[in-house]
């Protein structure tokens, strides 16, 4: 006989005593231990690097060990030949220079290049714009169902330019936004991921960018020329050739070679920033539209373009990474209906006798584990078609939920699972 469907009755309002006593036990994290994207933090979420930040350790290597060997082995000798204290001046320049460096370096690689936060849903699908701005290839491969279109057009200083939509960080791209495949973020005026200080290189950290490489460029011709004066001045005291002087200060030589090397490769990248800085390109720009042969909606001027570098607020930071965040036990639950599991009527009253006025306790990871044990038991019974002998919720062929069980599952945000198990368990 088929039993009568049973309508549980209306849960219990949980007081603000036991609501606190759950959130109290809510485990709280911040920002940067949660981040989806792929950097790393350092002093508790204050510095934000690359994924591939061991290679700065490597840039600094390459920085640091030229300019100890010039004051160990080449300044000496410059300290004794120039007079009033000018050679103690050569290695102090070097090291205030090498010191100067670093700070710009990790001002590059240890902030937030500008990351836009990512959406927790998709934005809404506009009534108007939308409909315009899409590409009729998309359009005709609709199947009725609204969804977001891949672009939209954006007015940039009079001329329309398209900006895309991520769907990794949901949201549609802002112009000159690029979302890094590296570091797996959208940053703002994204110029482009540098391995050699282990970052992206976007809107808020784009000045120091350049004035590391503008500031090695000088460094490494600074070296250079005082090596030349080095090796000159043994030719000039020895009365020797060239080879003779390198022999006499080999160190010297490997410098020569090593900053003329090191000129070529940060010299050549500072003289195309200052043409990207006067043109006002970044170089994911440069290599992908080729602003040469078509109009850049964002050219300025020179004088202009220059200001907006060098003269502007950096503007802050839109992510607050030791901002904290709230994740409760509730996720337990999502975890198990996200994979076909339900609650079984089983589970015993853990202290949630409100009238009796105890302590609601949370849900422990190890009451977790009981739990989906109880429901795959259950759900093996019901495979067999038989039932447990002693329950408490087979009452006329139906399922028996307790008010408290009820509680529960309002205050998790399941009601509506149990509810569909009722109906199923009364036919």
């Amino acid at each position: 006989m088929q039993g009568k469907l049973y309508k549980p009755t209306p849960p219990p309002q949980l007081s603000d005593s036991n609501r606190r006593i759950i959130d109290s036990n809510s485990s709280s994290k911040r920002v940067y231990q949660v981040w989806k994207g792929s950097n790393r933090f350092f002093l508790g979420g204050r510095l934000i690097f690359g994924p591939d930040v061991r290679s700065l350790l490597f840039t600094v290597f390459l920085i640091v060990t030229p300019v100890i060997l010039f004051g160990a082995f080449v300044s000496q000798k410059l300290v004794t030949e120039f007079p009033y204290h000018l050679g103690n001046l050569i290695v102090a320049i070097s090291a205030i220079f090498t010191i100067y460096i670093i700070m710009l370096l990790f001002l590059t690689s240890g902030r937030d290049p500008g990351i836009i936060p990512r959406n927790l849903h998709p934005p809404e699908l506009e009534d108007d714009g939308d409909a315009s701005s899409l590409s009729t290839d998309w359009a005709g491969n609709q199947s009725g169902a609204p969804s977001l279109p891949p672009t939209k057009d954006v007015l940039v200083n009079g001329t329309v330019v398209k900006v895309k939509y991520c769907h990794t960080c949901m949201l549609y791209r802002p112009p000159r936004c690029s979302h890094c495949s590296i570091c797996n973020n959208c940053v703002e005026r994204f110029d482009h991921h540098c391995p050699w200080v282990g970052q992206c290189i976007g809107k808020r950290n784009y000045r120091f960018f350049f004035m590391f490489v503008s500031s090695t460029t000088m460094l490494c011709l600074y070296v250079f020329a005082f090596c030349w004066v080095n090796i000159r001045k043994i030719m000039e005291i020895h009365h020797c050739n060239l080879w003779k002087a390198l022999l006499k200060s080999p160190v010297s030589g490997i410098l020569i070679l090593y900053t003329f090397i090191a000129v070529w490769f940060v010299g050549g990248l500072t003289t195309f920033h200052l043409y990207l800085i006067c043109t006002n390109q970044t170089t994911y720009e440069n290599f992908r539209y080729r602003y040469d042969g078509k109009r850049n909606p964002y050219n300025l001027g020179w004088v202009r373009n220059v200001r907006e570098i060098f003269f502007s607020k950096i503007p802050i930071s839109r992510n607050n990474f030791r901002a904290k965040v709230q994740e409760d036990s509730s996720s337990a639950f999502n975890t198990s209906l996200s994979m076909g599991r339900v609650m079984s009527p089983e589970m015993p009253k853990r202290s949630f006798d409100i009238e009796m006025g105890g302590k609601r306790q949370a849900v422990a990871a190890e009451e977790f584990e009981d739990i989906q044990n109880q429901i795959e038991s259950v759900a093996a019974l019901e495979r067999c078609g038989t039932q447990p002998r002693h329950t408490n919720w087979v009452q006329k062929g139906n399922w028996e939920i307790t008010p408290d069980l009820h509680a529960l599952a309002a205050e998790f945000g399941i009601e509506h699972g149990l509810t569909d198990r009722v109906k199923i368990g009364g036919h």
